[in-house]
């Protein structure tokens, strides 16, 4: 029965995009067969309205009919340029997901229901949203300090009801994925049902307040000596799983580029500032805030940048990091081969193609970036060039650097927002430069050596226990060389479920197509 609801969402929400030219809008390069016939058929259901409208103005439009799953589902695919297209994911990325607010009343019990405790136990004044998105919405209040004196703080409450609807979106999501895997090979590289796990997971993460509050607190102690930035501190004391308590930021938004210059801001030197500040925590820490749009970035008065909602958050390991350093250094030093050589090491191009035929396409990627000058360059147009010579060589989806590279585009949107001859390469240096020397240079040497040998101690201790498990495994081989493999019951059962999934999965994908026609042609008078 789920599946069948999950059916008519997926109709439903097919229905929406289509009417409002959220489809017509997306590219169409590419595609053949059932998916481009798909794509046509979207678009002349597109109202006649919708061909006057931008993008996002498409898009609020129909989040704003499909509910608050989709916002996030927008804001996710904006980490997937590689799906949607770099100018779709540039518009989704920069997609503030206004919502109706909720009522007040409705927050205090969400607050109460949390913390355990009547409202006025923790807050001495709680007051109407001052803005609301598609999970949570903002409060402001005032709590009693140590001197007794009220002190103003932030207070961000999950919208009621929001989990079960999420789930049963995502049910929706899945559905949509599997389908998309089963009958159009080509997108099996893109790993559909891998990026609504992800999204699924990320979700859960995001709807507990306690998680974001960690990431807040950790992102702070990374930066607490960090030249022009900071992170508001975390009230534990009135933080649970629906409700977040942070300090309030008294600053501008960095989208209002006449008030920051009004205040005697120099819009410039912040451009350098957000840029140096999200390169300095990927390299040097490997943990970012993913979601970096100017409507969660504010400019207090002494210049500083303070950073606000970290629902999403990104995490990059030594070896992606060391990996994006060449690859930037690589294109700078016109060094394709060494490029090339990178991917193939990393393991992210399989390994039966060329390394000189993948460099000489990277040669195509970064040649013309030297023949334009260095504040016309753009990250966007270099990743998506970038995207169309790894789908060539197979290279298969990296979710980690996605979530990097689209968050490395918003904020170079910012920076050009302010400084529209901002000069990416030469703002990015200084830090780039720090983190090669001490991770790519002959301090880099040292610390995999103390690795390695911490990796020998550990695979030393842990020598007799693997002797016993090769003893075993021996012992198993052999008994079933001798008497042939057998299957565990549990398995064969498995196997057979697998079997009639696959064919009732068949005959759902007729009754969609089928469904979707009644469903179109019951709503075309709309």
């Amino acid at each position: 029965m789920a599946s069948v609801f999950a059916t008519f969402r997926l109709l439903k929400a097919g229905w929406v995009l289509a009417r409002e030219g959220v489809v017509a809008a997306m590219p169409r390069e590419g595609l053949s067969g059932p998916a481009l016939t798909g794509h046509k058929l979207a678009s002349a259901l597109s109202r006649r309205r919708a061909g006057r409208r931008s993008n996002v103005e498409r898009m609020t439009r129909a989040i704003a009919r499909l509910g608050p799953s989709y916002a996030k589902l927008g804001q996710f695919l904006a980490t997937r340029p590689d799906i949607i297209g770099l100018d779709m994911a540039l518009d989704l990325a920069t997609l503030q997901d206004r919502m109706e607010e909720f009522p007040t009343a409705q927050a205090i019990d969400r607050v109460e229901d949390s913390l355990g405790a009547d409202v006025k136990t923790f807050f001495t004044r709680f007051d109407p949203p001052v803005a609301a998105a598609s999970i949570a919405q903002v409060h402001s209040a005032y709590v009693a300090d140590e001197d007794g004196n009220e002190k103003k703080v932030a207070v961000k409450v999950i919208r009621p009801g929001v989990r079960a609807r999420f789930q049963k979106d995502l049910d929706t999501f899945f559905m949509f994925a599997e389908l998309q895997e089963k009958y159009f090979p080509a997108t099996r590289r893109l790993r559909p049902t891998a990026v609504a796990e992800t999204l699924a997971q990320s979700t859960r993460i995001e709807m507990d307040l306690r998680l974001e509050a960690a990431a807040l607190s950790e992102m702070a102690e990374n930066t607490k000596d960090d030249p022009g930035f900071s992170i508001p501190k975390v009230d534990w004391v009135r933080t649970g799983r629906s409700v977040l308590t942070m300090e309030w930021v008294d600053g501008i938004k960095m989208s209002d580029t006449e008030a920051l210059i009004a205040a005697g801001h120099d819009p410039k030197q912040l451009a350098v500032n957000v840029i140096q500040s999200f390169l300095r925590h990927a390299m040097r820490d490997g943990f970012f805030h993913a979601d970096m749009h100017p409507g969660n970035l504010f400019v207090i008065p002494n210049g500083d940048i303070v950073a606000v909602d970290l629902g999403i958050s990104g995490r990059i390991g030594l070896k992606e990091r060391r990996f994006l350093a060449e690859i930037l250094f690589g294109f700078i030093r016109r060094d394709y081969a060494r490029i090339a050589q990178v991917h193939f090491e990393a393991g992210y191009v399989p390994a039966h193609h060329d390394v000189d035929g993948f460099a000489q396409a990277l040669r195509a990627v970064g040649e013309p970036i030297h023949d334009q000058p260095a504040e016309t360059i753009s990250m966007g147009n270099l990743l998506t060039l970038l995207f169309d010579v790894t789908e060539i060589f197979d290279m298969q989806t990296r979710p980690e650097l996605l979530l990097l590279q689209k968050t490395m585009v918003v904020v170079e949107g910012n920076a050009r927002m302010l400084d529209p001859q901002f000069n990416m390469w030469e703002a990015a240096q200084p830090v780039v430069n720090d983190w090669v020397k001490g991770n790519l240079g002959p301090a880099a040497i040292v610390k995999d050596a103390n690795a390695g040998i911490k990796a020998g101690l550990r695979l030393a201790r842990a020598l007799p226990d693997l002797a016993d498990r090769t003893e075993q495994l021996a012992h198993e081989v052999g008994d079933m060389a001798e008497n042939g493999m057998r299957l565990d019951p549990d398995t064969v059962e498995a196997i057979g479920k697998a079997e009639a999934y696959q064919s009732r999965w068949g005959r759902r994908a007729l009754w969609v197509i089928a469904l979707t026609a009644l469903y179109a042609a019951w709503h075309l008078v709309d």
